[in-house]
């Protein structure tokens, strides 16, 4: 009996897989198979493997933009292009669709949704979730996934949200960011010149200052973990002896952190971390990813201070 109630769910889930492909069913395979991701473990091969699906989902996603700019997005429209969206996020975070969506140039087609500014639920949602999908991809511990994020300018999209986002597109936002940084690829490009580190230096401190306006435990948590990370580049460090916001020394956020053990193990870590000598070798070399293997996927604009040529040294981050 259990194995023939399995069969049927499998049965079920690969007909609205097959639904997609059919305009008048596609609104309700995208809501019924965005509630099964949670629970079902092969989603994501049946999603990019079944013909036509991807190019279904894309075609919802594509169908939006032209009430991006000016805004006339409607609800129902923002919605429907969530789903597959989300599901695009599923398949994403598997690790056998993972590299072949990412030759694909799929993650693309989120960067014109992160680019919006309306204030709107529904433009926030189509954020938060496009950011869901680049976040699942920042999950896996893989240089190639970093490497495609950093060239296709994901990182200045992200310190955009971070200063002017709601709290939770602010939280995936700086998620990304901490993720890209884990890879010492990440972390290299971040602090190869100091114009890229200030920019970032610059929007986690603006993010504490708001932070003590309008606590958040779980966004203060990220923050100080992108800040403790980049005390593992020597440059880096030296500038943060300096540039570290105050209100992360003194205890302002001791009530903030008080039911979050770990986030108050961080900014102890970071304190102590700070508090010692610096070390004297810093990264050698350009930037590996400026230097590196050619552009998977090109972003929605080139250059920028987070493609351009790489400097070393410990006092360009002074």
């Amino acid at each position: 009996m259990a194995q023939a109630v399995k069969d049927i769910k499998m049965t079920l889930e690969e007909q609205l897989v097959l639904n997609l492909c059919e305009s008048e069913l596609r609104g309700n395979a995208l809501v019924e198979l965005s509630k099964k991701r949670e629970t079902s473990n092969d989603l994501a091969l049946k999603l990019w493997y079944s013909f036509g699906t991807i190019a279904a989902l894309l075609q919802e996603i594509v169908s939006v933009y032209p009430a991006l700019s000016p805004p006339t997005l409607l609800a129902s429209a923002a919605t429907r292009a969530c789903n597959a969206l989300a599901l695009l996020q599923t398949v994403a975070a598997h690790p056998l669709t993972r590299t072949p969506f990412l030759k694909a140039r799929i993650p693309i087609f989120v960067f014109p949704f992160l680019n919006t500014t309306g204030e709107a639920k529904s433009f926030e949602h189509l954020r938060v979730t496009s950011l869901g999908v680049l976040g699942a991809l920042a999950k896996a511990k893989d240089t190639k996934v970093v490497k495609f994020l950093l060239k296709s300018e994901v990182i200045p999209l992200c310190l955009r949200i971070m200063g002017t986002g709601s709290e939770l597109s602010k939280t995936v936002a700086t998620f990304i960011v901490q993720k890209i940084m884990r890879d010492e690829v990440g972390l290299q490009h971040i602090c190869a010149t100091p114009e890229c580190f200030f920019q970032i230096a610059s929007v986690l401190a603006n993010m504490v200052i708001a932070l003590t306006e309008q606590p958040s435990t779980r966004l203060l948590k990220h923050v100080i973990c992108c800040y403790l990370r980049l005390t593992d580049d020597p440059r880096a460090y030296t500038a943060m002896q300096t540039h570290l916001p105050e209100s992360l020394r003194n205890g302002t956020f001791d009530n903030c952190l008080r039911d979050d053990p770990a986030a108050m193990h961080f900014l102890q870590q970071l304190l102590d971390k700070l508090a010692g000598p610096a070390s004297v070798d810093p990264h050698p070399g350009p930037d590996p990813v400026a230097g590196g293997a050619p552009d998977p996927a090109p972003g929605p604009g080139t250059g920028g201070s987070h493609g351009g040529p790489s400097q070393t040294g410990p006092s360009h981050m002074h």
